[in-house]
């Protein structure tokens, strides 16, 4: 298999092999992909939001708080 592979010139191997391959897998690659890009996206968005939270809560509890700090 290798060395038939290898007979090929290399416009088929480069160019023709990899054409073929995203046509035939270029719906699920795009699919694939715009899942992950989407789910580290709400990963993103939910690490600010709890930054954000963090953040209101202590601002809001050290305010508040009457003999000063540590």
């Amino acid at each position: 298999m290798k060395e038939l592979f290898r007979s090929l010139p290399w416009w088929v191997r480069w160019v023709a092999i990899p054409a073929i391959v995203l046509v035939v897998f270029g719906g699920l690659i795009t699919s694939v992909l715009t899942w992950l890009m989407s789910l580290m996206f709400k990963i993103l968005v939910c690490a600010a939001l709890i930054a954000l939270l963090i953040f209101i809560v202590r601002k809001f509890t050290s305010s508040s708080s009457s003999g000063g700090g540590w």
